[in-house]
């Protein structure tokens, strides 16, 4: 079909930019070409952040983008300038902080008016076509910044550059307060106030902490699991698998087809906002191993296959890799892929219908909207035994008529889907996979892990050993950025523990050695999230804030404690120390913003256990190893004698295997079996 408008996004590969390649808006890439434009013109750039999930994004697109009017006004003005926010995060960072310090909030789409030397002035979030309810139209706000660039250009110069200034200034403040107070933060005191301020939040009847929308915020879960593992602390065992319940037997989760969307807009995890993220799921799964570690509930095993299974059949790429997102919106609508009329299930399942929409809460008028969310309002034993049913047979039944139902989805108008491949959501996804795998040891997860591994290495590893951040059809582009090579450091140490590879040991030393050469500050112990090579952002910021995803400055501390046991390396040691200790204030009081920063001082505080497998078939107990729920540990083993391991050294290799525990590379005596050693481990655990 010939379209009649063609602007220079046709040439991406972003998903989220070629939405907007038919525009009437002569829409740039962010690059030299657009950059330069507009200092040869002198004109303001207009940039406009989203990606390709955004609902309200496609919605300005339809209301104003797509208007020729209102795209005449933004071509006579600006350069106009689409960013996906998933390939340039470090952008969005920066001009996010802008309008949150003009407008008090922020969101996407974002649009941020900036000066042709790219420092931002005016910006906001969504502006509708017309003014309703006290927000000004798109297009009184294009002619209104219009007219004071053209006219009160000094203003908005003295205005752009208070505005970056504010940004240095808050990005170069550091979070600690004095170091003469170290040790008084790693204690274990500090651990239980952080697990009380995640509590403070806690929805006990729901799930969940705060009130709607709700976040998964896997990193408190995990922090809540992990509290009860070293102290007992049965009301955070509590809140941790209550949300977790809740939320896989929630609207947020997929019931028939597996897999969770980003937020529940309700209290109850009822009606989600649709879009699928591949990281929502990775952490989803990893939390969920854990869960099922702790109490072999079956639910949880389910939930980490099912989701496993969405994950490959609808986000893997033919080459392997894995795609970024799922639409909330098909047919201009959001959620309507999911949602279900009651008639419509009752002519797919016949007389097996009754049952189903008793369990998955169907009813003639619906649950949401005149349709139906499928969610579950009771633990299947309660309700197998309120209904005198068999669980097995009901579980059957329940599983073939799921299936019937997802084929005939399969058959509706799909969302579409974002086939970029990012490579932090691919190493949070390896290190899923290796989570799975230790907890249900099954080899095919293990398998995935090794492969999805390798297509990294293949597609997006660069001829000097730096990676690239975004993948599609054959093209690797933009240099990684922190949270990338932090991501991927990780699932490297993953995969060394379920495969004894030293291999990806020395690939995770190699790239922290990269990571401190090339994001470190001299000013700071943070790492900054880009590159000191790139040269196009303003700022180089440094996030230390838990968000959807961990930052990259507290997975870089974890990796930094990690490796230093490995590697005998002292001073990585002390800069994870450092990094953890300059977070504390905050951390303390605002726990469930900062909870991966939680989980890895909790490991810090609590000392981790250096355990060492060796013998020429260690496969058995490594697997037994794996699943026995020890998140305080540093695991290292091998078949065959090493001695260039601090922990490896000095230990023979023969056909028996045996099994140490080393504190500060002074081990035990091997233990004569597994039994004997974790009875040992929590004997030390209840001291």
């Amino acid at each position: 079909m010939e379209r009649k408008h063609t602007n220079q996004l046709i040439h991406e590969t972003s998903p989220y930019l070629l939405q907007h390649a038919h525009n009437p808006v002569n829409w740039y890439a962010w690059g030299e070409e657009a950059l330069q434009k507009a200092i040869d013109e002198d004109k303001p750039i207009l940039i406009s952040i989203g990606y390709s999930a955004c609902h309200w994004c496609h919605v300005m697109e339809r209301e104003s983008f797509e208007d020729e009017a209102t795209a005449e006004i933004m071509n006579q003005y600006y350069v106009n300038i689409k960013i996906d926010r998933e390939e340039r995060p470090d952008l969005d960072h920066v001009y996010m902080d802008a309008v949150q310090a003009i407008a008090g909030s922020g969101g996407w789409p974002l649009n941020v008016f900036l000066t042709p030397d790219k420092k931002p002035f005016y910006g906001g979030t969504y502006f509708p076509p017309i003014p309703i309810h006290n927000r000004s139209s798109w297009k009184d706000v294009l002619v209104n910044v219009h007219r004071m660039f053209a006219e009160k250009r000094n203003e908005v110069e003295a205005q752009a550059e208070n505005l970056t200034s504010h940004l240095l200034n808050a990005n170069s403040i550091g979070l600690k307060t004095s170091s003469d107070d170290t040790d008084s933060f790693f204690k274990k005191e500090n651990l239980q106030l952080i697990a009380d301020n995640i509590l403070k939040q806690a929805d006990t009847v729901d799930g969940g902490f705060g009130a709607a929308p709700k976040f998964p915020q896997t990193f408190s879960i995990q922090y809540l699991l992990r509290h009860y593992h070293f102290t007992k602390d049965e009301k955070s065992l509590n809140q941790a698998l209550l949300s977790l319940d809740k939320m896989v037997n929630g609207g947020i989760y997929d019931q028939i087809g597996g897999g969770l969307a980003r937020y529940s807009t309700d209290k109850e995890w009822l009606v989600p906002h649709f879009e699928k993220m591949l990281y929502d799921n990775a952490l989803l799964v990893g939390v969920l191993a854990e869960a099922y570690q702790i109490t072999e509930n079956s639910l949880y095993a389910n939930k980490i296959r099912q989701t496993l299974t969405f994950v490959e059949r609808e986000l893997k790429s033919d080459e392997g890799g894995f795609y970024s997102a799922l639409d909330a919106d098909s047919e201009g609508e959001e959620g309507k892929f999911y949602v279900w009329d009651k008639n419509e299930i009752e002519d797919i399942l016949g007389e097996e219908s009754d049952i189903f929409c008793k369990y998955y809460d169907v009813t003639k008028n619906g649950n949401w909207e005149q349709g139906n969310i499928l969610n579950v309002k009771m633990p299947v034993e309660d309700f197998v035994l309120a209904h005198g049913l068999n669980k097995s047979a009901f579980e059957d039944s329940i599983l073939k008529a799921n299936e019937k139902l997802l084929e005939a989805r399969g058959k509706r108008i799909r969302p579409n889907l974002d086939d970029k491949i990012l490579l932090s959501w691919n190493a949070l996804m390896i290190t899923a996979y290796c989570k799975a795998y230790a907890a249900l040891s099954d080899e095919e997860y293990k398998q995935t892990a090794e492969q999805e591994i390798s297509f990294l290495e293949d597609k997006l590893r660069n001829p000097d050993g730096s990676f690239c951040h975004t993948y599609k059809l054959g093209k690797k582009k933009i240099e990684a950025f922190l949270d990338d090579y932090a991501y991927l450091i990780q699932a490297y140490i993953h995969l060394q523990e379920i495969t004894s590879n030293v291999y990806y040991l020395e690939c995770a030393k190699e790239l922290t050695e990269f990571v401190i050469n090339n994001f470190s500050d001299e000013e700071s112990v943070f790492l900054n999230f880009s590159n000191k090579s790139q040269k196009d952002v303003i700022i180089s910021k440094k996030e230390t804030h838990d968000g959807a995803v961990p930052s990259g400055n507290s997975v870089m501390a974890w990796n930094f404690l990690y490796l230093s046991v490995i590697y005998d390396k002292f001073d990585w040691k002390s800069r994870s120390n450092e990094m953890i200790f300059s977070v504390g204030k905050v951390l303390l009081n605002y726990p469930n913003s900062f909870g991966s920063w939680a989980s890895i001082a909790q490991l810090n505080i609590n000392n981790l256990k250096e355990i060492v497998v060796v013998g020429k078939d260690i496969s058995k107990e490594l697997t037994l190893l794996l699943k026995k729920y020890i998140p305080d540990k540093i695991l290292q083993s091998t078949i065959v004698e090493m001695e260039n391991y601090p922990l490896l050294a000095g230990k023979l290799v023969n056909d028996t295997s045996k099994v140490y525990l080393c504190h500060d590379y002074s081990c035990t005596q091997p233990f004569s079996s597994l039994s004997v050693f974790f009875n040992f481990i929590l004997d030390c655990q209840s001291i």
